[in-house]
């Protein structure tokens, strides 16, 4: 069988690209500094930049990045539009930006441009090492303009989860060589009928623009659909990660009938597990996911013939993380003491995708909370276009309010139990949206449900820990497969990459590699 990494450039380790803001700059070029694959996360970046700005841009950062952007037109329109020099009074709401749709304003594509290029180029600056930028198949109409944007910053890596990208690589492919690239966009009630959202790169001082074409790495939750993408050329990625349904944020339904737990949450089954010999068969290099911190686990998966690992909770805890500090001491101090609840909730998430929720007080998490909070919809990530009678276009999200859900036809069964991730995950960074009478936006926190690293890495004395601590733990004693002269082993059947199921151990995951 051929083993997957005939490239000596693979990272043994992928940071993974978390929430909104959670995987920002400081944190992925922390991870790039020390010989990693850091990862941004590229959801929002056109909302985090303009708060910032409305902030003062402490640091200056954000300035310095806008001054190398290609466009200088558009850095002074943002700047204008946005910064603020002593910062916003407290309490001021934050400046709306424009939203995204089929046919979206050239400053809400310029904006969007531009946030990925300050964010990658943030985290590229200083350092030779690699970074990627991680995106949700789920936000179709952001995708083109923010690739363009991480790619006019050289990213090295793209990630796309919760989906199925079939059309990334086309679009890497389109705009590294200069031409229009484009993704369709699904949209509700439309039949047959394909819509799509495209970005044309722009002359830069008369000159073509010439972009490298990052590595595009598929994250996906069976070795069926990893089929399905390497079959065909046009959507064949460079690689995958195999994410396991205990990782934070959004999870892949589970395959078959829906079955729930006593706490409603979904049940994944045999259906669920990844068999790695087929990922293996497929020739390309996979990294599995999913309570996979550990350097036990990273030798195992190395030995399966993984590539090596994606690991997010244990680098969404540490010092560089975009997470409120005293939600990361809360998550920190509940998972040590044994009182953290982390649950995977079915219907929290307007995708539909089951989502995993950390149960902190003062968070949306806590039915009181959740009650309490305004029902509002006005950051719009998440809204999708649906046909109307008339055959426009409109746009709308279970999680807005009810009334305006069921005016644009949609069923008020299915706004049962959402919650407003886009303003939840932007108030967990500390960025939450200022309401009259003084309130903000509550916080909405996901992490993954295995937390198990924890002790290994705070202690003695400790109570926090860097990006480089994770990766040097990690690490540990890991010798590179091609050291072996049989080469990497692999065993027949298939493995879980994850505790799959509530009594499924560790011991047995690791003894059944």
């Amino acid at each position: 069988m051929t083993g997957p990494r005939a490239e000596s450039t693979w990272p043994t380790i992928i940071q993974g690209g978390m929430g909104v803001g959670v995987s920002g700059w400081r944190l992925a070029k922390a991870v790039a500094v020390a010989g990693q694959l850091g990862v941004v996360s590229g959801v929002a970046l056109n909302t985090l930049i303009a708060r910032r700005l409305q902030l003062g841009d402490p640091g200056g950062h954000i300035r310095r990045a806008l001054a190398s952007f290609p466009y200088a037109d558009v850095s002074k329109q943002i700047l204008d539009r946005y910064f603020v020099e002593s910062g916003i009074d407290p309490g001021e709401p934050f400046r709306s930006t424009p939203r995204l749709s089929l046919h979206p304003s050239r400053r809400a594509t310029d904006l969007v441009i531009a946030a990925n290029f300050v964010e990658v180029f943030l985290a590229k600056e200083g350092h030779d090492g690699l970074v990627g930028v991680n995106y949700l198949e789920k936000l179709q109409m952001a995708t083109p303009a923010a690739t363009y944007g991480a790619m006019l910053a050289g990213v090295d890596y793209v990630l796309v989860g919760a989906g199925i990208p079939a059309e990334l690589p086309a679009l890497l492919d389109a705009l590294a060589a200069g031409h229009t690239g484009e993704v369709s966009v699904d949209v509700l009630g439309a039949g047959a009928a394909r819509f799509t959202v495209a970005v044309r790169p722009e002359p830069i001082s008369g000159a073509k623009v010439e972009l490298h074409r990052p590595k595009f790495l598929a994250i996906v939750a069976s070795h069926v659909l990893a089929s399905y993408l390497a079959r065909d050329a046009r959507t064949r990625p460079d690689g995958f990660v195999v994410e396991g349904p205990v990782a934070g944020g959004h999870n892949a339904p589970p395959r078959g009938p829906p079955s729930f737990d006593e706490e409603g949450q979904p049940v994944y089954g045999p259906r669920d597990v990844v068999d790695l010999e087929n990922m293996a068969v497929l020739g390309l290099p996979y990294w599995l996911a999913g309570a996979c911190a550990s350097p036990e686990l990273l030798a195992q998966a190395r030995k399966v013939g993984a590539a090596g690992i994606q690991v997010g909770s244990a680098f969404a805890l540490c010092e560089e993380s975009g997470f409120d500090a005293s939600l990361k001491r809360a998550l920190i101090e509940g998972a040590l003491s044994g009182t953290l609840h982390i649950r995977t909730d079915p219907l929290a998430s307007p995708t539909g995708f089951p989502f995993k929720v950390a149960d902190l007080p003062g968070t949306v998490a806590v039915p009181e909370v959740y009650a309490q909070r305004q029902r509002v919809c006005d950051e719009f990530l998440l809204q999708v276009p649906y046909s109307k009678p008339s055959g426009e276009i409109g746009y709308r999200c279970p999680a807005e309010p009810f009334s305006a859900y069921v005016r644009k036809g949609g069923k008020m069964e299915d706004t049962t139990g959402r919650c407003c991730l886009c303003n939840g995950l932007i108030a967990a960074i500390g960025l939450g949206q200022r309401r009259r009478g003084g309130a903000i936006e509550p916080p909405f926190v996901t992490i993954g449900q295995d937390l198990s690293f924890l002790p290994r890495l705070v202690g003695a004395g400790r109570d926090t820990y860097r990006a480089a601590d994770v990766v040097a733990y990690l690490l540990q004693g890991v010798g590179d497969p091609g050291d072996d002269p049989r080469g990497p082993r692999r065993r027949a059947g298939t493995m879980t990459t994850t505790r799959l199921f509530d009594d499924y151990a560790m011991d047995d995951w690791s003894a059944s590699l």
